[in-house]
Parts: C-alpha cells; sequence; structure tokens
C-alpha cells in the first residue's frame, strides 16, 4: 500500500534562514540527525545567501523535515554551468513515512526549474533514493603519484585560521575572485561551503601563499602522504610551487580534483566512499575524464 502524503500538525514554510528561530531549528535537526554542526557559519560570513530552504515545522518550531537549494555553478568539461545544489536533506524520525522529504524535494526541483537552473547537483549516500527525480551518479576520481621537486623559489606560505578576523576577510576576498580548480568539473562559487568545511574537519590545514595570492587546502598523514584539498586562488600555482611554499617534501600525493591546472600528472583512482556525486540535467554530459569536485565543495 502507498503512503499518502501527511502534514497533519506540520506548517510548511520556505525562505526562513533570515529569521533567527528558522535558522536555529536547521543547525538543531543537521546536529540530531548526522551529528554535524553549521552553527559556526553564522561567524563565517553566514549561509550562502542563495540558499532556498523549504521544511517542515511542528508547533514547537522544531524543524520535522528539510532540504536546502543554492546557487553553485560550475565547470564541467571547460563550460561554466548554472546550476544548483541541494543540501541539508533530512527527517525526523518520528515524521518519517509520511512523504514529506518527498513534499519538499519537489518544492525544491520546482524552484530551481523557475529559477532556470539548467542542472542540479547533490551529495548522497542513498543514490536510489533521487533517481527517480533524473538525478544520476557522477564516478568520482582523485589522483596519485610521486611529488614533483618543490619550487625553489616559493615564498614560504602562512597558516590561516579562518576564525580569525583578518584571515576570514583576506580567505573571503579570494574566495570571491577564484577560478575554478580544473576545467573538467569544479565549482566557480562555494564560499559558505569552503568556510564551514575548514571546520568540520580538524584534520584540514589552510596556508596562505602570498606571492601566489592563493589559500591552500591540504592535509598530510603519518606517512608523509600529502592530500591536497583544494586551491583558492585567481590563477592556480603550480603544485610544485604550493610544495615549495609549504617548505615539504612529501612521499606521496594525492590531488581531490582532477589536477589538469597543477603542472602535474597523477594517476586517476576510483573514490572509494559511500558518498555519491548526483547530477540532474544537462543530457549525457558528464565530466570527459576522471574528476571529482574539491571535498571543500562537499555540501
Amino acid at each position: 500500500m502507498t503512503r499518502r502524503f501527511d502534514s497533519a500538525g506540520l506548517t510548511f514554510r520556505q525562505d526562513y534562514f533570515g529569521d533567527p528561530a528558522g535558522w536555529a531549528a536547521l543547525v538543531n535537526l543537521l546536529q540530531d540527525i548526522f551529528g554535524i554542526d553549521i552553527g559556526p557559519l553564522q561567524q563565517l560570513g553566514g549561509p550562502d545567501p542563495s540558499s532556498m530552504p523549504f521544511g517542515w515545522f511542528d508547533g514547537n518550531g522544531e524543524l520535522a523535515a528539510n532540504i536546502s537549494a543554492f546557487a553553485l555553478p560550475f565547470v564541467i568539461n571547460g563550460r561554466i554551468v548554472h546550476a544548483a545544489g541541494l543540501q541539508s536533506g533530512a527527517v525526523r524520525p518520528r515524521w518519517r513515512g509520511r512523504r514529506l522529504y518527498r513534499d519538499v524535494t519537489v518544492k525544491a526541483l520546482d524552484w530551481c526549474e523557475r529559477q532556470g537552473f539548467e542542472a542540479v547537483i547533490l551529495y548522497t549516500d542513498k543514490p536510489s533514493l533521487y533517481e527517480p527525480y533524473g538525478f544520476r551518479a557522477i564516478p568520482l576520481h582523485r589522483y596519485e603519484g610521486a611529488a614533483p621537486a618543490p619550487s625553489a623559489s616559493a615564498a614560504p606560505a602562512r597558516l590561516l585560521a579562518p576564525t580569525h578576523a583578518d584571515d576570514l576577510a583576506l580567505l573571503q576576498s579570494l574566495l570571491k575572485r577564484r577560478s575554478p580548480v580544473s576545467t573538467s568539473l569544479g565549482v566557480t562559487v562555494n564560499a559558505a561551503m569552503f568556510l564551514i568545511n575548514t571546520q568540520l574537519d580538524p584534520d584540514i590545514r589552510l596556508s596562505f601563499l602570498e606571492d601566489r595570492q592563493a589559500a591552500i587546502a591540504w592535509k598530510i598523514d603519518e606517512t608523509g602522504r600529502f592530500s591536497l584539498l583544494d586551491v583558492v586562488a585567481a590563477e592556480m600555482p603550480s603544485l610544485a610551487a604550493i610544495l615549495g611554499g609549504l617548505e615539504i617534501v612529501p612521499a606521496t600525493v594525492e590531488v581531490l580534483f582532477c589536477p589538469d591546472r597543477l603542472g602535474w600528472a597523477g594517476v586517476p583512482q576510483p573514490l572509494e566512499s559511500g558518498t555519491r556525486l548526483m547530477l540532474r540535467g544537462l543530457g549525457d554530459t558528464i565530466p570527459n575524464f576522471p574528476a571529482m569536485l574539491s571535498p571543500m565543495a562537499d555540501f
């Protein structure tokens, strides 16, 4: 028997990020369901200004079900796509089985169509949930290989702390004028996601290459393996310049996006992750060689 849509006892709202109680309700929902705290985003410039949340609230102001859409232009195969992203999709357990999530998903997709977005993307660990809406998974690949010799001419980098006002202002300035890390697949605008992701993973390091006007998001593990997560710059520095500025000589390198603008060629490897990137729209267009979005664009 097909379950019917049931919103009894609930009130539908959208565009409620300007309401402190509405924002707090979303923060609580994501904390309770996923253990993710997006609260610090308010101190990092706030949610993406293009965000449009859709949610069902109970009489106490608690958010029962939510999904949010936002503008996420990206490059795919050298072309800038006017796209939207869907994020923060969740339903509290006691409200499941009432088709609330289907309702907010349809409302969000209808809104995206009315706004003229030519594509919609999302991350999910339940791809079958979105296939009926026309989403299809994009195979994701990271690149790995030997480290190039660090550039001796690179000026030493300094660490950045997004929670410090001066560093936050610098990052916001760089994010406004960034170029995509790859011509294969890369976001053109993602300030809010980049900044909150710096707070969600304590292993991420941020460094500023002043002579290149570039912010580098990176990790290094106990084996000496260097992971390059993102580069925020108007002009991409080479991987050799990045390593020279960071003053490290790693044993191996992995780049978590297509490195076609880094002056370095690694070997593509399928990304082992339970989370899938899914695309709706653009016909049969997919990256024409192995690629992935930077983890700093995860949403």
